[in-house]
């Protein structure tokens, strides 16, 4: 190994350490987190596992599910896989209208899927599109993200891999949620 390679190398094996010891460590527990007065709570971490899906396997099912984009008018596909927390996947594509107002996120449509197959507690969600920059959820993405998981990991790739890693609350820094409706 060059010289010049180890600096990078050793960076990287930290950030993957870390990265490892904070999902294990945020891990959500499968009672709600949602109250009527404050928004979202946070929870006791005793749910430690996170499935078979490491987050190469995550952006990949969001890459799989890119494929099956229905984007006839902007040839803009993006694919969305969401995690819950027993380690499932759930995906989603968009799917566009000639009205483009009824096109459905990539985001959304996983989300909804999750919901409508009953499960109700998320820990991440990899969003894929074929772009140099992140691409990341609009803002009603955001807001339903928000409301039905909470403070979750995103991941925001392309198809050469993963260009962004954040937290929901730094992509939605002032959220509206229960809390405000007092």
């Amino acid at each position: 190994m060059a010289a010049s390679d180890a600096g990078p190398r050793k960076e990287r094996r930290k950030y993957q350490r870390r990265q490892a010891d904070r999902r294990t460590q945020q891990r959500r527990s499968g009672r709600d987190r949602r109250s009527a007065d404050e928004g979202w709570q946070a929870v006791t971490l005793d749910v430690v596992s996170t499935g078979p899906y490491d987050e190469a396997g995550l952006v990949a099912a969001a890459a799989d599910a890119r494929r099956r984009a229905r984007a006839r008018f902007s040839n803009f596909q993006v694919g969305a896989a969401l995690e819950t927390s027993d380690g499932e996947l759930v995906t989603g594509c968009n799917v566009e209208n000639a009205t483009y107002g009824l096109t459905m996120c990539a985001e959304r449509v996983a989300l909804y899927k999750a919901l409508s197959e009953g499960r109700g507690v998320f820990t991440r969600i990899a969003v894929v599109a074929d772009t140099d920059d992140p691409t990341p959820p609009c803002g009603s993405c955001r807001q339903l993200l928000w409301e039905y998981c909470g403070d979750i990991d995103v991941v925001l790739a392309n198809l050469s891999g993963v260009k962004a890693r954040m937290r929901l609350s730094q992509l939605l820094p002032l959220p509206f949620d229960a809390r405000l409706l007092r």
